[in-house]
C-alpha cells in the first residue's frame, strides 16, 4: 500500500449556537488510498450539525475506487436517509497514487497546496458566484446563499476537479470567507499547527461563522503535524 499523507484538521466554533461542521478521513486496511472529507451545516441548527457528521463520514468512507463524485454520491444518501430537513454543503478529496480528485456541493472548498503557492481549484456554488459568471453585480448576502447542497445537487451538479501533486487545503466558509489568500499561504508555511492557526485566526479576525481546515502537507514537507485519526 502506498504511504499516506500527513495531515492535521482543526474546527472552531465560532459566534454560533451550534458547531455545524465535520470533517472524516478513511483509509481502508490494505486499500490504494484515503478519501478526505468536509462538510458545513446549512443553518445554525442540531439538524444542520447532525447532516454535516453524517455526509463527511459516509463520503469518507466511500471507497476510493468510486471516485470523490461517488463520495458526494454517497453523503447524499446518508444525509436523505435522516428524513427531516438537515442539509450542508461538502467538498472531497479522493488521494490515488500521486494526485487527488475532487468533487464538491455548495461553497466548501479545496486548494493546492504545494509547500510554496496555494491555488483555489474549487468554485462555489452560490448566488454570488452564479452572478459573477453572469456579468452581474453582487451583493454580500450572496455570498452566503448556496445554490447546490448536498441534499439538492444532481449528480450533474456536482463540481469536479484534479489535483496532480503537492498538498491540499480544504476548509468551511468561516475560514476563507475570513481569511485572504495571502494570510492563508502565509499560515501556510509555518512550521507546525497551520490547522489550528487557520481557524484561529479567522475566529479572531472576527469571523462570524464556524470554522473548519484540514491540511494535508506536501509530500516532503519539513513540518510537524498531528495526525486526524485513521480508521483502519
Amino acid at each position: 500500500m502506498r504511504e499516506l499523507p500527513h495531515w492535521h484538521t482543526a474546527s472552531a466554533q465560532g459566534p454560533r449556537k451550534h458547531n455545524a461542521d465535520a470533517v472524516a478521513a478513511y483509509a481502508a486496511a490494505g486499500g490504494r488510498g484515503i478519501v478526505f472529507a468536509l462538510a458545513d451545516g446549512v443553518g445554525d441548527h442540531p439538524n444542520a450539525a447532525q447532516a454535516a457528521r453524517t455526509a463527511a463520514s459516509a463520503a469518507a468512507r466511500t471507497p476510493v475506487e468510486h471516485g470523490a463524485v461517488g463520495a458526494v454520491l454517497a453523503a447524499q444518501r446518508a444525509v436523505l436517509a435522516l428524513g427531516g430537513a438537515g442539509d450542508c454543503v461538502l467538498v472531497v478529496a479522493v488521494k490515488t497514487g500521486e494526485g487527488y480528485g475532487i468533487a464538491w456541493a455548495g461553497d466548501a472548498r479545496a486548494y493546492a497546496w504545494d509547500g510554496y503557492t496555494v491555488r483555489q481549484v474549487t468554485k462555489d456554488h452560490t448566488l454570488a458566484q452564479y452572478f459573477r459568471d453572469h456579468g452581474q453585480p453582487v451583493t454580500p448576502r450572496m455570498e452566503h446563499v448556496v445554490t447546490t447542497s448536498v441534499r439538492t445537487a444532481g449528480a450533474h451538479e456536482i463540481g469536479t476537479a484534479t489535483v496532480t501533486t503537492g498538498g491540499l487545503l480544504l476548509t468551511s466558509d468561516g475560514v476563507h470567507k475570513t481569511l485572504s489568500g495571502p494570510t492563508m499561504l502565509g499560515i501556510l508555511g509555518m512550521p507546525d499547527g497551520a490547522a489550528t492557526a487557520l481557524v484561529r485566526t479567522a475566529i479572531s479576525l472576527g469571523g462570524s461563522d464556524n470554522a473548519t481546515a484540514i491540511v494535508v502537507d506536501p509530500p516532503g514537507a519539513d513540518v510537524t503535524t498531528e495526525k486526524f485519526r485513521v480508521a483502519a
